[in-house]
């Protein structure tokens, strides 16, 4: 039984990822900005433990990182950096704090939270961490500039911790949605919706659950001698 920690869990992918862990018997915790309905119904659906936390600031990662030990029952051996937003606009527009909004957020919570959990992942020589990145990471996308170079910073950071993790049997890999039926999409207009379901090989939108399935192989025994990786889930649109 893994015990593991997911970042941004309250909905979307995120609450897919709780609901899929909690179904294959492991312990989880889960982080949530400001939602408490959201993460209540997460929470009581899953037996899944729900700890309030920004985790674009530091000293809250610390804290809820030891608040999830206590309620996983002991350090977390499994960690899933799913939080994000997201901000559209031109790059001309975008302001310094909506921009850090979206890098602290994205990436620097990323950070923050592997840098905490990392210490017993060492003194175990075990551990799994996965990273959520985006296809627009890889493509960019045009008005997206902040998110696209934070996901784009997920595919370093990741690849550089494997090199780092990896003598101390640690994996780290990174999953890279394409358009999901999320909450954050679905504020999409209709026409480009159906624009990006047309650019995606596949001709359709991807659902939570094949993120879920794809990041359950990351974390599990199967994926032992797999790290520094970087797997597309997203029909094949950033082929």
């Amino acid at each position: 039984m893994n015990r593991v920690l997911i970042s941004g869990g309250s909905r979307g992918i995120g609450a897919a990822l709780v609901r899929a862990f909690a179904k294959n018997g492991d312990a989880v915790a889960f982080l949530y900005r400001e939602n408490d309905t959201a993460a209540n119904a997460v929470a009581s659906e899953t037996g899944a433990a729900a700890i309030r936390c920004d985790v674009s600031c530091p000293d809250a990662v610390r804290v809820a990182v030891k608040k999830a030990e206590t309620a996983l029952g002991g350090a977390v051996t499994v960690l899933v950096n799913n939080a994000g937003v997201s901000h559209i606009g031109l790059s001309r527009d975008l302001s310094d704090a909506e921009w850090r909004r979206v890098i602290d957020t994205n990436l620097s919570g990323a950070f923050y939270l592997c840098r905490e959990a990392q210490g017993a992942m060492i003194a175990a020589k075990n551990g799994r961490i996965i990273n959520i990145g985006s296809m627009w990471g890889k493509t960019g996308a045009s008005c997206e500039v902040a998110y696209s170079a934070s996901k784009a910073g997920l595919r370093g950071l990741t690849m550089a911790l494997a090199k780092e993790l990896g003598p101390s049997g640690i994996t780290v890999n990174c999953v890279e949605p394409g358009l999901i039926d999320t909450e954050m999409n679905a504020a999409l207009d209709a026409d480009t919706r159906e624009a990006l379901i047309e650019e995606t090989p596949l001709c359709r939108i991807g659902s939570p659950s094949d993120v879920a399935a794809a990041v359950l192989f990351f974390a599990s025994d199967a994926a032992s001698f797999i790290t520094g990786q970087i797997l597309g889930v997203d029909g094949g649109f950033a082929v």
